[in-house]
């Protein structure tokens, strides 16, 4: 079936009330080290956001559960501490090698997951994490569950030396606001629209000559890139890539944040990547009770705020509007 000679879907164009919320958070998080908050914590918490919100693309806007995106993530982690520590690349080209190499991962692992619907989508993406998980392990250039310690953060486009805190916090701001715009004019494009009707109803758009499957693994792969935008960013700020970013912990972690935040939202990844970064770091005196908190968080959000904490916020100004 051909694409049908019909007149692309419309984007739906941005709210100005959206730009302005855009512009007063880009704003806030640039005060956020001036006002005594921990330079690594808000950096940590920014390359998680970018993650959850390239997870969001593909769960709520296309409608597609993937168990496994902890894989991208880390391979671009494990790609990007390569290039700086054995190849000696500075650090925008080590990621963007690292976020190359997510994007064909994507490519391959879509090609293989995306004829499958529901729960057997999920499942492929889980076992193929699940390799991937496993090769990392085993391969040398990884040092197994040592790592790579000790990558260098060198001086981006020659001059911005990442050794400073502030100069590495606005580094990683500046990706994360190009990723979070990335994926902003995404659903906001006519690309996007096609996206969210495969979303609502893939029969209907499939019977108007769309071939869903192309869009789905464009999708998938646009995603997949942006995750591993996110883990090769990651790398330079903790200077180190290990298998905690590969675990299928990782995954399950990622759908946390997105649902806590809010699916299929502009804003709930970030704010939900915020909130399970911040108990992650302040709550670390209470071990293993984290994950116990966090389960709570997740039953309490599943049972009574099912559309995230900036999904029932948005829903409360629409009736009171």
């Amino acid at each position: 079936m051909t694409d049908a000679p019909m007149k692309p879907l419309s984007p739906a164009a941005p709210k100005a009330d959206e730009t302005k919320v855009i512009m007063a958070m880009v704003a806030v998080l640039a005060v956020l080290p001036l006002l005594g908050v921990y330079p690594y914590f808000v950096m940590q918490a920014l390359c998680f956001a970018l993650f959850a919100c390239a997870f969001n693309l593909l769960i709520g806007f296309v409608g597609l559960l993937s168990f496994g995106h902890a894989m991208f993530l880390g391979t671009a982690g494990y790609a990007s501490a390569h290039a700086a520590k054995v190849w000696g690349l500075p650090p925008e080209l080590c990621i963007i090698f690292g976020t190359a190499a997510a994007g064909v991962l994507g490519l391959v692992v879509g090609l293989i997951a995306i004829r499958r619907q529901g729960i057997y989508f999920s499942m492929t993406t889980l076992a193929l994490a699940q390799m991937i998980y496993f090769f990392y392990l085993q391969a040398k250039f990884t040092h197994g569950e040592d790592g790579i310690q000790g990558v260098p953060q060198g001086f981006f486009l020659g001059f911005l030396d990442l050794s400073k805190p502030l100069v590495l916090f606005y580094v990683v701001l500046a990706i994360f606001v190009a990723g979070f715009l990335l994926i902003y004019r995404t659903i906001n494009s006519p690309f996007g629209e096609i996206l969210k009707a495969i979303r609502e109803n893939e029969p209907r758009a499939i019977s108007l000559g769309y071939r869903t499957a192309r869009y789905k693994l464009a999708a998938f792969v646009l995603s997949a890139g942006l995750a591993g935008l996110a883990g090769a960013t990651k790398v330079i700020v903790s200077q180190n890539a290990s298998l905690t970013d590969v675990r299928w912990e990782m995954s399950g972690e990622v759908v946390l944040m997105t649902l806590v935040g809010g699916l299929g939202t502009i804003f709930g990844p970030v704010v939900g990547a915020f909130i399970i970064i911040a108990m992650q770091q302040y709550l670390a005196e209470f071990g293993q009770w984290v994950l116990v908190i966090q389960g709570v968080i997740f039953v309490a959000c599943v049972l009574a705020f099912r559309r995230g904490i900036v999904g029932e916020i948005a829903q409360a100004l629409r009736r009171n509007l």
